[in-house]
């Protein structure tokens, strides 16, 4: 027993003898970790970080979607809005990555070179055109905004749009049309060197899909009964609880929207961004309260929710620039102009289910707008040359989709399925199997 006692303690010793050099020669051979490379990592981790917070607002849309409308098309919201965050990431990796930021133009800042696929640059995997992060976190943060542009849409052309004509709608939007104008802004393209500026997309994300929604709802026209003999007919949602949490992952997920849009982890930028973004969704509320509980007497949950919503998309455009008071200011605008706004699609016979276009569209406008009003940096004119531009080539581009799919395929469901549900018509479930919802509709 001694003797093997000691043949263990001479093999420890001999081995202790062999890794102590290697040891020392390891750490006189590992590269010096600088602050720069601490930075890298950090920077890397806080915009992966808003990748999950800006992906978790696809369920939001979902939820704001299926709670202000009714029970029987439930299963085709949650259908489309999942189908949408694929279309978005595959068609962003096969061409919409590199349109949007191109290496190359075809006209010098207007259209770029169509190249297709995700590939790293080679060297390294730093950024293109930032170096504070990876290609691939970039390529991933860019690609989640895109497929946020087409659910924008979903939301307006609801209850009543067939599935697959839709799809291709958002494949060809998303694929082409978003990237492209994209690039004006984003990819160094003319706006940009116009002085125009749209922080985190109140016009590059949110307007894009504005103006595709508002071309949906004029080419497929209103919910059967919702305008009967010259009045307007409530058609309400069925679900306010997930209506509220749908709104309030929305709001979650815009730290990492405007906060990821620093594209960095620095403190006082993103703790900046973070703290406008909240109080203009806060006074977003306070303003479509305020103008709800005045003009219809009494307070609407669904006015107040899209409020807040239009609190944020006001915002997005200059949450790094404008002061806290300007952010307040946007905020309490943008939630006072939502009521009024979606009363006066509604009036116009412009049937958005979730009020969509009054959000997305409207308040992302306004937000755009207030960059030259609240910031000195920045011009009101340039600011307007930008929106018109947007405005002139998206809602085109929607409006001809939307014809072409109406005179071929056809883009509305059959008055009997509509008056039956979606869920039965498109896809033969049921949301809420056992369950029966009585409607006037």
């Amino acid at each position: 027993m001694h003797h093997s006692r000691k043949k263990i303690q001479t093999l420890f010793f001999a081995l202790c003898a062999f890794a102590l050099p290697a040891a020392v020669f390891a750490e006189e051979a590992a590269p010096e970790i600088t602050a720069a490379d601490v930075m890298f990592t950090v920077n890397n981790t806080w915009m992966m970080v808003s990748i999950f917070l800006v992906f978790i607002m696809h369920l939001g849309f979902a939820m704001v979607e299926t709670g202000l409308t009714r029970a029987k098309n439930t299963v085709n919201i949650l259908f489309k809005n999942t189908a949408i965050v694929a279309i978005g990431l595959l068609t962003y990796t096969l061409i919409g990555f590199n349109l949007m930021y191109p290496t190359d133009w075809s006209v010098a800042g207007i259209i770029a070179k169509v190249t297709f696929g995700v590939i790293c640059p080679e060297g390294g995997l730093t950024a293109a055109y930032n170096p504070g992060y990876t290609y691939w976190t970039d390529f991933l943060f860019q690609g989640m905004f895109a497929a946020t542009a087409a659910t924008i849409v979903s939301g307006a052309v609801a209850e009543r749009v067939k599935l697959g004509p839709f799809l291709v709608f958002c494949t060809l939007y998303v694929a082409l049309v978003y990237p492209f104008v994209g690039s004006w802004v984003w990819g160094g393209g003319w706006l940009a060197e116009k002085g125009f500026h749209d922080f985190a997309g109140s016009t590059l994300v949110h307007s894009v899909g504005g103006w595709g929604a508002l071309a949906g709802i004029i080419v497929i026209g209103p919910r059967i009964g919702k305008y009967v003999n010259g009045q307007i007919k409530g058609i309400m949602g069925h679900n306010m609880p997930l209506l509220t949490i749908g709104a309030f992952l929305l709001w979650l997920g815009w730290f990492g929207f405007n906060g990821g849009s620093v594209l960095s982890a620095d403190p006082g930028m993103v703790s900046y961004v973070l703290v406008t973004t909240c109080l203009a969704a806060a006074a977003g509320i306070i303003g479509s309260m305020t103008a709800s509980w005045t003009i219809q007497k009494k307070p609407d949950l669904t006015m107040v929710l899209n409020g807040c919503l239009a609190g944020l998309v006001g915002i997005t455009a200059g949450a790094d620039v404008v002061s806290v008071k300007a952010a307040v200011i946007i905020g309490l605008v943008c939630g006072g102009v939502a009521v009024v706004s979606v009363m006066a699609f509604d009036r116009m016979k412009l049937d958005d289910p979730v009020g969509a276009t009054t959000v997305h569209l409207v308040c992302g406008i306004l937000g755009t707008l207030f960059v030259g009003v609240f910031s000195a940096e920045f011009s009101v004119m340039t600011q307007l040359i930008g929106v018109l531009a947007y405005g002139a080539v998206c809602f085109p581009a929607a409006l001809l989709l939307f014809i072409i799919l109406k005179k071929t395929v056809g883009i509305r469901v059959s008055k009997e399925e509509e008056l039956k549900g979606l869920d039965l018509g498109e896809h033969g479930q049921e949301a809420y199997h056992g369950f029966q919802f009585f409607t006037n509709v």
